[in-house]
């Protein structure tokens, strides 16, 4: 995907974004009416509509020694500065309900995580934080490894955030959001989704884009690992298996 393909999807992402595009486009637009409709009404150059705008007095002056539409001008003067007073307030509204709504902190949190996630060499992506990849995810950080968390669900997602992980929110199986995690500098991926499918379909996505990243599996049975080892894994965990087997040794 280009840089500017992958600009537009984090801008989406971003729901404080996406809230204050409206207002912001929205009074551009009037900027640009009022500019279009100044320069065409009194056959003024760009330069001096734009100075209308900013200073409205200049109208006035301009119709004591030019002749014209003054009061079509006056009238869709109006109209304009009445828009840009309603799309400030707008703007202003959005702002002040993020501050006070925590979104800006919240925004420029995972800005700092994206940032930072951009920077890492060697970490281990888990893609999934439910029970399976939450335990993996602790006893990682215990021995002091970089872990990206990679959870489509918005719950868990915000759940690795309040851990104190470094998380991508979306799914694992698409190559965008792999490459937000910066696999093709991971040492490690786990697909730790409980879904055999799911995890096979990371595997094989990851090993495209990162052909020397170990790539661990979940899967569910003997067969599930066949499979698995077949796309590529290079290490298969059952669960079932090895909490059997921790069973027998404590015994």
């Amino acid at each position: 995907m280009s840089w500017l393909g992958i600009r537009v999807r984090a801008f989406v992402q971003r729901p404080l974004l996406r809230r204050m595009a409206r207002p912001v486009v929205a009074f551009a637009g009037i900027v640009i009416a009022g500019l279009a409709g100044f320069s065409i009404l009194s056959e003024i150059r760009i330069v001096e509509a734009l100075f209308w705008l900013i200073d409205p007095t200049s109208i006035e002056l301009h119709f004591q020694s030019h002749d014209g539409p003054a009061t079509l001008v006056k009238g869709y003067a109006v109209v304009i500065f009445s828009g840009l007073v309603v799309a400030g307030l707008w703007i202003g509204e959005t702002l002040f309900s993020a501050m006070f709504g925590g979104q800006i902190r919240a925004e420029l949190q995972h800005m700092q995580i994206e940032q930072t996630i951009s920077e890492l060499e060697n970490h281990i992506i888990i893609c999934g934080y439910g029970t399976f990849g939450k335990t993996i995810a602790a006893r990682l950080c215990e021995r002091d490894r970089t872990v990206v968390i990679i959870e489509k669900q918005e719950t868990q997602y915000q759940r690795a955030i309040d851990d104190g992980l470094l998380a991508v929110n979306g799914d694992a199986r698409s190559e965008e959001i792999l490459t937000d995690a910066t696999v093709k500098r991971a040492s490690t991926v786990i697909g730790a989704i409980d879904d055999t499918n799911a995890n096979i379909q990371i595997a094989i996505v990851a090993s495209q884009l990162a052909t020397t990243v170990t790539l661990i599996v979940r899967a569910e049975d003997r067969q599930d690992e066949v499979l698995a080892r077949r796309v590529g894994a290079d290490e298969v965990i059952i669960p079932e298996v090895v909490s059997g087997e921790q069973v027998c040794t404590s015994l």
